[in-house]
């Protein structure tokens, strides 16, 4: 049987198994088909998503802005900081930009 269907009434072994609160009693309540379909309100909230960014939005644009602050974040590094940033590249934190070397 499926999870989600429900035991069927006229099967009393079905109601409640061993383990199951009631089980073995005759006044056990049955099991309750209980299902929520989230699929309009996830339409919902992706359109009111869309709305607040309204019809300008570009995902590409800001994709490439948002590369742009992380050129501008690891440029201009010290020895210091460069040694970091190069561990934390070849760790696998943070990827690799530049050829290696921080955006100068």
């Amino acid at each position: 049987m499926a999870p989600h269907d429900p035991p069927h009434p006229h099967d009393p072994s079905e109601a409640a198994g061993p383990h199951q609160p009631g089980a073995g009693r005759d006044d056990a309540p049955a099991l309750v088909d209980f299902t929520v379909d989230l699929t309009a309100q996830e339409v919902l909230r992706q359109a009111q998503v869309l709305a607040a960014l309204g019809p300008d939005w570009d995902p590409m644009e800001a994709l490439r802005g948002e590369e742009a602050a992380y050129d501008l974040l690891y440029s201009g590094l010290d020895d210091e900081q460069q040694r970091l940033y190069d561990g934390l590249v070849a760790a696998g934190v943070l990827p690799e930009r530049g050829g290696g070397r921080a955006a100068a």
